[in-house]
């Protein structure tokens, strides 16, 4: 008979809350004991050994972040769920930085109560024991760096020991215990997948499976079938049932490279699937709930893609939770010649031969190198040498031609744009601002731009680089005042 899982702890000081959430809860047969105040809270958690505690993050007697930090510090195997209110998600989002496992926006409905709590239990009762690490669960800004001490064992396809990688190593084992969506940004090359991978192996769920989409790779019409699934019979060429990639990684991770370039029909989804943990494959009438943590990645600028109404701003907020981003190599120092050195000691073994590391004008031309393909470029110019020469120490004329003539180029700085010309009648626009509030300047800017395009906020949401929703919301507020 499998014994009784611990009690919740339930902190909520709104008597008509706390009693809501207990009888959602109690009925779904889990033991409950609550609590009105921080104080009360860290007593209970002492003396019910729970693993999972449901904490609102306003409380009368302490902050509810200070009070998730202290009660992580003394048992860091806690799956803490926090609650906030829709107008503070800015703190869910930092207390999810700091270790949460999950946050809930007041007011959720029971069933989104009892998947979180549900997901929350599935991982402490799979997670292994915590092991002592010099890190503790604070904001990602505030983990201690030391490039000599690794945090963690991350993988051996994460090679530098720069202060830039080390600190991204601190970071991922800091959010690798959770169930917090990890954003990963930088160029094309740094090695976002190898992040993702990173963080999914030092998880829990590092036994479960890794799948990884490419959103920019499959056509739009395809997509949703590839992230979802699809019916036998739901649309032509669908001539079996097919399980998506969310189901295909129940129990692990979904990778999802190139987000921003998924079509708006299909965020939508995206974000429901967020909400509710649960798939409806193309052609099915019935949800299917699924346990998959979410990593994405993209090469762009995402707070630009919303602006430009590229991207929805409430997925961007649910999913730019613990955001990393990749530095380029040409910001990471040494870190280039520790993966030439390794990337060549490897790809020598794969042909067979035996080479004796860089040569010291190689290794200063590749610290001077722009490497606009970043670690991609560098293993792509190793590999070249690894297979057209048969050994030795690799010198300078071993290299591709053009690698130092990108050198040249780069030493050679770019020249100076001529400063744009101030129309004649800027001094008369800037008399009519100046002396008005900036709230005012807004607003003015805002109706002219909308005048100018006949009303339409996607058109002056365009040309003001800003969200359509952000501009509508600014018109409903004055339409209030």
């Amino acid at each position: 008979m499998t014994p009784p899982l611990p009690p919740i702890l339930l902190i909520e000081d709104t008597p008509s809350l706390q009693l809501l959430y207990r009888a959602a809860l109690t009925k779904s047969g889990h033991g409950v004991v609550t609590a009105g105040t921080a104080a009360e809270g860290l007593e209970l958690m002492r003396e019910a050994a729970p693993q999972v505690i449901l904490l609102d993050l306003v409380l009368p007697d302490r902050d509810g972040l200070d009070l998730m930090r202290e009660m992580l510090q003394l048992n860091p195997s806690l799956h803490v769920v926090v609650m906030t209110a829709h107008g503070s998600i800015n703190k869910a989002v930092e207390a999810m930085r700091a270790g949460a496992h999950e946050f809930l926006v007041k007011p959720f409905d029971e069933a989104r109560l009892l998947n979180v709590v549900a997901n929350a239990h599935k991982t402490a009762q799979t997670a292994p024991p915590p092991k002592p690490a010099p890190v503790t669960a604070v904001a990602p800004a505030a983990i201690p760096v030391n490039p000599t001490v690794p945090p963690a064992p991350i993988g051996s396809g994460f090679i530098g020991s720069s202060d830039a990688m080390a600190h991204i190593h601190a970071t991922i084992v800091s959010v690798a215990r959770s169930m917090a969506t990890v954003f990963i940004t930088g160029e094309s090359g740094t090695g976002k997948e190898l992040c993702a991978l990173a963080v999914h192996g030092n998880s829990p769920r590092a036994a479960g499976p890794f799948i990884a989409l490419n959103c920019g790779a499959i056509p739009q019409d395809l997509l949703e079938s590839e992230v979802f699934g699809h019916m036998k019979g739901s649309f032509t060429g669908a001539i079996s049932d097919k399980p998506g990639a969310a189901t295909a990684a129940d129990g692990g991770t979904l990778f999802l490279d190139e987000v921003c370039e998924m079509a708006p029909a299909l965020q939508t989804k995206l974000l429901r699937f967020l909400q509710t943990s649960t798939v409806v494959p193309v052609g099915a009438t019935r949800p299917k709930k699924v346990n998959v943590r979410i990593v994405c990645a993209t090469n762009r600028d995402p707070m630009d893609a919303v602006r430009r109404g590229q991207f929805r701003e409430d997925l961007f907020y649910r999913l730019f939770v613990v955001p990393i981003h990749m530095p380029p190599l040409r910001e990471r120092g040494n870190d280039v010649i520790e993966i030439a050195e390794t990337a060549l000691a490897r790809f020598a073994q794969e042909e067979g031969k035996q080479f004796d590391g860089l040569a010291p004008e190689v290794r200063a031309l590749f610290r001077r190198l722009p490497w606009p393909g970043n670690v991609r470029q560098l293993l792509n110019v190793i590999r070249n040498v690894a297979v057209l020469h048969e050994g030795g120490l690799l010198t300078a004329d071993m290299l591709p031609a053009s690698l130092p003539q990108q050198a040249e180029a780069a030493a050679i700085p770019p020249p100076v744009a001529p400063s744009p010309q101030v129309p004649q009648d800027a001094p008369l626009v800037l008399d009519a601002l100046l002396g008005r509030p900036l709230a005012e300047v807004e607003r003015m800017v805002i109706e002219a731009t909308l005048a100018r395009h006949n009303g339409s906020v996607p058109k002056a949401a365009r040309v003001l680089e800003l969200s359509p929703s952000t501009l509508y919301r600014k018109i409903e507020g004055w339409a209030q005042r």
